[in-house]
């Protein structure tokens, strides 16, 4: 889910394990030379989602990486299934209340930016959930520093590999 820590965890998890570190959002808009946002609003997001399947399928061929996917990108069934081939995946889990503190001040969420944000965020958690749930692993992050997320993704990554 958007706004969970994905960028931030994954950041210390890849320097931990010696991978590099990649954000698919931030190849899209390297790849097309501006911000998520503005490829919503002037090329659609049928077209975002299609740019992130491509770029996201190809990533997912590398080794030694930890990839922070896009909030909807395990929705789209061939990267969920390239996922569960290549990877292990982890669902990052925060509760609607605290997710919805850390978004109200972005402004670089395209989805975020119509309505109610604490209708949004919470419709768009229920709709989502049953599918992030199909990750490996479900790790609640309520009120846990990045620190020790990341230690605990390392250790169950890890006992998965043995």
């Amino acid at each position: 889910m958007m706004g969970v820590g994905k960028s931030t965890i994954g950041k210390k998890i890849a320097k931990k394990l010696s991978y590099k570190f990649i954000d698919i959002d931030k190849l899209i808009e390297k790849h097309e030379g501006t911000s998520i946002e503005i490829i919503f609003k002037k090329k659609s997001e049928k077209y975002f989602r299609n740019l992130e399947n491509v770029i996201t399928l190809e990533t997912l061929k590398k080794e030694k990486l930890v990839i922070s996917l896009g909030g909807g990108a395990f929705l789209n069934n061939a990267i969920r299934q390239a996922v569960k081939d290549s990877s292990v995946s982890f669902w990052l889990d925060i509760n609607n209340n605290a997710l919805i503190k850390r978004l109200r001040s972005s402004k670089k969420r395209p989805l975020l930016l119509k309505k109610n944000l604490n209708t949004t965020v919470k419709k768009i958690y229920k709709e989502r959930k049953n599918t992030y749930n199909k990750a490996n692993f479900r790790v609640k992050c309520d009120n846990l520093k990045p620190e020790i997320i990341s230690n605990k993704i390392i250790k169950l990554y890890e006992n998965s590999s043995n």
